[in-house]
């Protein structure tokens, strides 16, 4: 048996303010030293991001503080986003609400118990026995890992598809101060969800966007205090350093490598990237530790200039591009690299729209172009 992805969808709120509306906004709502105001000018103007979507009534909400209404801000987007992008995923699979067997939702811009998988399964209208799981702290990175453990279901109990979905709504994160990471923060980061419909098919059955073959991650936890979130004034905090594509690019070139080794396969082997648009200098200096050309990653550059980055779902958002520009051919080979708070790095190893005979890994021994709004 094999894990396919039969259906993917990605979503975003609908408020959308071009980088241009956000300078003059920050310029004229916020208290700027002279250093900070050329920061902004410099990422919001003369950057690659042309705009973003925001998870917001209007934009003077980029002012709210209060925790709790920045909390109900996340909810209301976050629910909304996620929900719009599972039904995406689910019409291109060809799966009805009440077929779905599993639900794993990750997101790390907002704490919820019960979790968003609570409200996702109301709104759908999913089956009460759903098996599920909230997985939350892991950052930019997480819908790799997501689609793991939406497949390690799978493999135990194949009773039905497993929805995965990766959602963020960074914009309830905004915090207005003077330190350079936030005003980078500020500056490049919006809301978007992605979800994936993942089930089990033999070997021989054709179908589907792509086979999931293999995972792999790494924690480094020597670099934690380089990108992570932290409370403060019970508001979540960006931090990320200067250090950050660097050890990004580091760390997921490490974790790509073992991925790769374990299944006998080369970088030449790859024919596909979907790299996470964490900004310009990231994807540049990924391109660097694995000897790849602005050509391999022009679809991530493409979401990072319409989207900005959106954390989690933006690798997902990459890999829609990837399917419906690049057109990738029967039994061609592609990567899913994304890191994260932790210091974190993931990696998936994908074969295109399987052929009738395919080489995907075994589990167990034998006996839509970019979304309209």
């Amino acid at each position: 048996m094999k894990t396919i992805i039969k259906g993917l969808g990605t979503a975003t709120p609908p408020l959308y303010a071009t980088q241009e509306e956000a300078y003059a906004f920050f310029s004229t709502r916020f208290a700027l030293k002279p250093a900070e105001q050329e920061l902004y000018r410099r990422i919001l103007l003369d950057g690659k991001i042309k705009g973003r979507y925001l998870g917001m009534e209007a934009t003077m909400d980029a002012l709210e503080t209060d925790p709790d209404r920045l909390l109900a801000r996340f909810l209301k987007f976050g629910r909304a986003t996620a929900v719009t992008a599972a039904r995406r995923a689910m019409a291109e699979a060809g799966v009805a609400p009440a077929e779905i067997a599993g639900l794993v939702v990750n997101t790390c811009t907002g704490y919820l118990c019960p979790g968003l998988s609570s409200y996702i399964a109301a709104d759908l209208g999913l089956r009460t026995s759903i098996r599920f799981q909230d997985l939350m702290g892991m950052g930019c990175g997480a819908a790799v890992p997501n689609l793991e453990a939406a497949a390690g279901m799978l493999a135990r109990r194949a009773d039905g598809p497993v929805l995965s979905v990766a959602v963020e709504i960074c914009t309830a994160t905004i915090f207005p101060s003077h330190e350079p990471e936030l005003v980078v923060s500020n500056a490049i980061f919006g809301d978007g969800a992605a979800a994936a419909v993942l089930d089990r098919v033999p070997d021989q059955h054709s179908g589907g966007l792509a086979c999931l073959v293999d995972f792999a991650a790494g924690l480094f936890p020597q670099y934690r205090e380089e990108l992570r979130y932290r409370t403060e004034g019970g508001r979540l905090r960006n931090h990320l350093s200067k250090r950050v594509p660097v050890i990004g690019a580091r760390t997921v070139t490490e974790v790509a490598s073992r991925l790769l080794a374990q299944n006998g396969l080369t970088r030449k082997d790859i024919d596909w990237w979907a790299v996470h648009p964490g900004g310009t200098v990231v994807l540049a200096q990924v391109a660097k530790e694995l000897a790849l050309t602005d050509e391999h990653l022009r679809f991530s550059y493409h979401i990072f200039e319409n989207y900005g980055n959106m954390s989690s779902p933006s690798v997902l958002f990459v890999l829609r591009e990837l399917l419906d520009r690049g057109r990738p051919q029967p039994g061609q080979k592609g990567l899913l690299l994304a890191f994260g708070a932790g210091f974190s790095a993931f990696a998936a190893l994908l074969e295109f729209a399987p052929p009738q005979v395919s080489p995907c890994r075994k589990d167990e021994p034998e006996s839509t172009p970019l979304p309209a709004h």
